[in-house]
């Protein structure tokens, strides 16, 4: 069954409960807001997975303390200032998901990001991006957490 963990939600309801501009400024604090890469990702960039649906370059990578669904996930990003609304996308899933486990992280909806009221804000394009974003997160996670697709 697919949930949305409470801090996504909350995250969510925040966004639909604004109008667009205030929306958008939202947005623009989550950019601001995002955590700076640990030392032994931002030392070596090349860790990182690019996000290609993404208009602006952005890069992720996944930890994982343990195995399967129970196991706490851990986000890190790295996407340029000068991409606000991109890094705004990392920050959300940042606050919303990191130090979760994997499983509440792998059952949250792929169109949760549809949800948050900001397609009248920013293109589908960017939308895509930060659904990419989820994705590729959702996948790193079953590796790490080592989760067949009997159990995803």
């Amino acid at each position: 069954m697919s949930a949305v963990p409470a801090a996504l939600q909350e995250i969510a309801d925040d966004f639909t409960e604004l109008s667009g501009d205030n929306r958008l400024q939202l947005l623009l604090e989550f950019s601001d807001d995002l955590p700076e890469l640990p030392e032994r990702y931002a030392d070596h960039p090349e860790l990182l997975e690019p996000v290609p649906e993404c208009q602006s370059p952005i890069f992720l990578i996944t930890e994982v303390e343990g195995t399967g669904r129970d196991a706490e996930a851990h986000l890190f990003f790295s996407a340029p200032p000068e991409a606000p609304t991109t890094r705004g996308f990392a920050g959300i899933l940042a606050e919303g998901l990191d130090g979760l486990s994997v499983g509440e992280i792998l059952d949250v909806p792929n169109d949760v990001t549809e949800r948050m009221g900001l397609a009248e804000v920013v293109s589908a394009l960017r939308l895509r991006g930060m659904a990419g974003m989820l994705a590729r997160i959702k996948r790193q996670l079953r590796e790490k957490a080592e989760i067949g697709p009997e159990e995803a």
